[in-house]
């Protein structure tokens, strides 16, 4: 059972266990969770890629023409969702918090909520019908990633978070992968009900939705110090575990100094980078099939050829999770991945100058940009969790890197302009703009850690002592 301080507040303190987390044997529960945890969670984030970016695919099968829609109508649909996207993070990830608030109630609640509103927009018969449930898609949608990389962070030692944290971001990529198969599939079902075909593409995705947010509710594990998936001897294993690493952590929200937390330049600078990284993703899941489209791929041929580019992603990520797991370095593969994302706008730009470049590499380029930037967001999610101690700072830190960080999605739906395709000098100028930003930031960050963990080392050289979680070195 977690203790208290003195004021009363839980805190996660250590128990009478013997742990070794340094000898690289994972205990046997660990697979337990990663079972439990990983797949749930990671299926309602793909869901969450169906719901978000299947307006896309929907785009290519007449959605415009069907609602009548403005010439901007398509850039605005993406921007209003994120909205509240970016408003509602942070609260929810507080309100998730609580003492009282189960995270299977919480997420559960707001996936049902996000399911119908997602399968509404395949029956509105008009374009601010589109716009409102867009609007509302992103309230309910906020909740939902932040929330769930949060209560991943809450279950592993920083050595242990960053192949989770890919195996949760793959999911993710199989969101857009799975939505041109899926788009392939149902764009048959045209006239069915009398429906046309991109209709069906949100009711159907979002009756997937309705349906995942049932196993939500009976499966997803409480916080730690609460479970009930793990043995008493097992549990207190893994608070011992989690002691270790990450010292005693304080699971009320009471008495936080909330301006501290949000000012917390530790959040701030991955927020950066995910906002530089996000630009990638934002306008690969938005124009991409229509972008293979104008290529001179047919319109079904188009909806295939997007998923060997996610998977590119998938791959990318894991293996440099596994290697960064093993040599305990996160800034290089962020690096890695702005680089090659930078290679792939660098192509996309010169087409649109030139305009001779052969279809194959610029098709080539969204593998690049693909691989880059799903490896840049596993390493920046696990990067902020390893260097933010207690549990407030982690609810924040995550809710405003997700939140914060997909910002990135007004700007992608604004330099993406209609007249401009299927070149769009502007959208790629700001995306390689952006990315080389990050990859400048990245470096920043990792100078400030190395002057900080210096003078650290001098401190402790000359008065002793050790890391003990509150004055510690950080990991870059």
């Amino acid at each position: 059972m977690p203790d208290r301080d003195a004021n009363g507040d839980l805190e996660i303190k250590p128990h009478q266990v013997t742990v070794n987390i340094e000898s690289g044997v994972q205990p046997k529960y660990i697979t337990k969770l990663d079972l439990r945890l990983i797949p749930l969670l990671g299926c309602t984030y793909t869901v969450l890629f169906l719901d978000r970016t299947n307006i896309a695919n929907a785009r290519i099968e007449g959605l415009e023409n069907g609602l009548n829609m403005p010439p901007n109508g398509y850039n605005t649909c993406i921007w209003i969702f994120f909205i509240p996207f970016v408003l509602i993070e942070i609260p929810s990830n507080i309100i998730m918090s609580l003492r009282r608030v189960k995270p299977s109630t919480f997420l559960g609640i707001n996936m049902l909520l996000l399911g119908i509103i997602s399968t509404c927009q395949g029956v509105t018969q008009s374009y601010g019908g589109l716009l409102a449930l867009r609007f509302l898609m992103g309230i309910f949608e906020a909740t939902l990633p932040a929330g769930a990389i949060f209560l991943i962070s809450e279950y592993y030692t920083r050595r242990e978070a960053s192949l989770r944290m890919a195996y949760f971001f793959t999911f993710g990529a199989l969101g857009p992968c799975i939505s041109g198969l899926l788009a392939f599939a149902l764009r048959n079902m045209q006239g069915i009900g009398g429906k046309a075909g991109w209709r069906w593409i949100f009711i159907i995705e979002g009756i997937l939705t309705i349906l995942l947010s049932l196993f939500v509710f009976l499966f997803v594990p409480d916080f730690p110090e609460k479970t009930k998936i793990l043995t008493p001897d097992e549990k207190a294993h893994l608070l011992q575990k989690l002691h270790d690493d990450k010292g005693a952590q304080k699971l009320d929200l009471k008495s936080i100094d909330w301006l501290k937390v949000l000012g917390d330049w530790k959040i701030w600078f991955p927020v950066l980078l995910f906002f530089c990284a996000d630009i990638s993703a934002a306008s690969m899941s938005a124009f991409t099939p229509t972008i293979l489209k104008e290529m001179g791929y047919a319109t079904a041929t188009a909806q295939v050829m997007i998923m060997p580019i996610w998977l590119t992603g998938i791959i990318a990520q894991i293996t440099g999770a596994w290697l960064s797991g093993r040599i305990g370095w996160r800034a290089p593969f962020v690096l890695l991945g702005a680089l090659l994302a930078t290679a792939g706008w660098i192509i996309q730009l010169v087409y649109s100058q030139n305009r001779s470049l052969a279809v194959g590499i610029r098709y080539f380029s969204l593998f690049a940009m693909s691989a880059g930037t799903y490896l840049q967001f596993t390493m920046i999610m696990a990067w902020l969790t390893n260097n933010l101690r207690g549990r407030a700072s982690v609810a924040v830190g995550t809710a405003m890197v997700i939140g914060l960080g997909n910002c990135a999605n007004f700007v992608a739906a604004n330099v993406f302009i209609k007249d401009e395709g299927p070149f769009y000098p502007t959208g790629f100028r700001t995306g390689l703009g952006l990315t080389v930003a990050g990859a400048v930031i990245c470096v920043g960050f990792v100078g400030i850690l190395w002057v900080k963990n210096t003078k650290l080392e001098k401190k402790r050289a000359r008065d002793g002592g050790e890391d003990d979680q509150v004055e510690y070195v950080y990991q870059y």
